[in-house]
């Protein structure tokens, strides 16, 4: 084997014991046994004379050089992949793993079938979904693509805006009974359910002119799955901000009504977050595609 390739393999493996958080499950993935894969992690701290993983009877946990040693191993791996798939198939040829992490609603309800029927169209690639609101640790769990509501917590990503969320206020029909809600005052009058982190005990609007306001309603639920706030406003525990993407089916069939009509919340971007690299992989570059031009579809996104 020669010496690149060797390097090239020593770091595949590294990032294989991080992505599964244990040197048997990468060995089997990589077809090596056990002993053979924790070689390969020993020669590699040895060629850098540090230690990149520390290893305990029941778990691994990189250490502050091996975390930051995985982000740029994972570049050098992305570069070289984005090389051999520009050169080994033609133009053409589109193949290889590709892991995506999406917020778990949007994700559920819309994205998912876009990234599918990317995958489908593209039925060499190997696609890993997974739906998670929270921040990830991104090098450390092998992604390929974060797409989240929201800002990005990390600086080292390039960040991609493909959507700006509109958001507005509803309730049950139950909970408001009739009665008119057209200001920002009638508004705080009622009880809410926020979405942490970006409602509070505060909330801020804007009318279509441009005027803006703040209210700072009873919270009767805060919780930070929209899924929650979405069951509250249902069952009218209390009026809430949401996308209306996510209520724009509920509000046609009367299930919910908008409340303070022409008022909007502040719109949160859609990102999408990946590593920089000389190279990007076209397998990544044709799904960063696919979902801006998806997410353009959804209603209530612009």
């Amino acid at each position: 084997m020669s010496r690149p390739l060797d390097r090239l393999t020593l770091l595949e493996t590294f990032a294989r014991i991080c992505d599964r958080g244990s040197i048997s499950a990468a060995a089997r993935d990589l077809g090596l046994s056990q002993a053979s894969a924790s070689r390969q992690l020993k020669e590699l701290e040895d060629r850098l004379g540090i230690q990149l993983i520390r290893r305990t009877t029941h778990s691994l946990a990189l250490t502050r050089s091996g975390q930051d040693f995985l982000r740029d191993a994972r570049e050098l791996l992305a570069g070289w992949d984005a090389l051999e798939e520009r050169h080994a198939g033609g133009e053409g040829h589109v193949r290889g793993p590709l892991k995506v992490v999406a917020p778990v609603a949007l994700g559920q309800l819309h994205l998912a079938d876009i990234a599918l029927d990317y995958q489908i169209r593209h039925p060499l690639v190997s696609l890993t979904w997974e739906l998670e609101d929270h921040a990830i640790r991104f090098a450390e769990i092998g992604c390929d693509c974060w797409i989240r509501i929201g800002p990005v917590p990390d600086e080292t990503l390039i960040v991609r805006p493909i959507g700006a969320v509109e958001r507005l206020v509803v309730a049950s029909p139950e909970l408001v009974a009739g009665r008119p809600v057209e200001t920002p005052d009638e508004g705080a009058a009622l009880p809410f359910v926020a979405l942490n982190p970006f409602e509070g005990g505060r909330i801020g609007v804007t009318f279509r002119d441009g005027r803006a306001a703040e209210i700072a309603p009873e919270i009767r639920v805060a919780t930070n799955n929209i899924l929650a706030v979405y069951r509250a406003v249902l069952k009218g525990v209390g009026a809430a901000v949401l996308p209306l993407w996510f209520v724009d089916a509920d509000l046609s069939a009367g299930r919910l009504v908008e409340i303070m009509p022409g008022w909007r919340a502040a719109r949160l971007n859609i990102n999408a977050a990946y590593l920089p690299a000389r190279h990007q992989p076209r397998r990544l570059s044709l799904f960063l595609d696919a979902i801006a031009a998806g997410v353009r579809k959804i209603p209530g996104i612009e």
